[in-house]
C-alpha cells in the first residue's frame, strides 16, 4: 500500500487556518489528489509553540507530508522540517529571523520553494533570498507586499509546480 500525502498549513501570527491563501492553495492540493490539514495556531503567540504543535502533528501520521507556511507560518514550518522529516516546503514571506524567536538552522533536508514579496514592509525579502541560497531553494520574488494577496493566481501557479515537484 502506498503512502498518502497530505499537506499541512501553517498560517500566519494574525491570521487564522483557513484564510484567503490557504483556502486556494488547499483547493489546489485537493485537486492534485492530495489530504490537506490546516493547524490553528490561534491564541499562540509564541512561534516555539507552535513548532512544537506541527511536530506532534506530523508525528501523529504515518502519511508523507508536505509543509506550507505563510509569514510566521513559514518560520514553523522551518522549525519543524528541522526536527521531523517532511516531503517539501512552500513557504510565502517566512519570518525566518526574527530577533525574538529562537534562532534557525541554516538548512533544512527537504526540497523547497520560497515566494516573497519585493514590497514586504514587514518581513525582509533578504532573509527568504539568504535561505534559498543556503538550501538550493526555487525562490521567487513577486511584485507584492506582505500578504501576498494581490498575487495570489501566481502564488497558485507556482504552489501547484511545487506539489508536481514533489512527485
Amino acid at each position: 500500500m502506498s503512502q498518502r500525502r497530505i499537506v499541512l498549513f501553517s498560517h500566519g501570527q494574525e491570521s487564522g487556518p483557513w484564510g484567503t491563501k490557504i483556502t486556494a492553495l488547499a483547493q489546489d492540493a485537493r485537486d492534485a489528489g492530495l489530504d490537506v490539514d490546516s493547524i490553528d495556531y490561534r491564541g499562540m503567540p509564541n512561534p516555539a509553540e507552535r513548532a512544537a504543535k506541527l511536530v506532534a502533528r506530523m508525528r501523529e501520521s504515518d502519511d508523507e507530508i508536505l509543509l506550507v507556511g505563510s509569514s510566521m507560518g513559514g518560520y514553523v514550518a522551518v522549525a519543524a522540517a528541522q526536527r521531523q522529516p517532511a516531503a517539501g516546503l512552500f513557504l510565502m514571506a517566512p519570518a525566518l529571523a526574527v530577533p525574538d524567536w529562537p534562532p534557525l538552522e541554516d538548512t533544512v533536508d527537504a526540497p523547497a520553494f520560497v515566494v516573497h514579496g519585493w514590497e514586504d514592509d514587514i518581513v525582509p525579502p533578504q532573509w527568504s533570498i539568504e535561505f534559498a541560497r543556503a538550501n538550493k531553494a526555487r525562490l521567487h520574488l513577486l511584485r507584492a507586499g506582505h500578504s501576498l494577496t494581490e498575487a495570489l493566481e501566481e502564488i497558485r501557479g507556482l504552489f501547484r509546480l511545487f506539489l508536481s515537484a514533489c512527485d
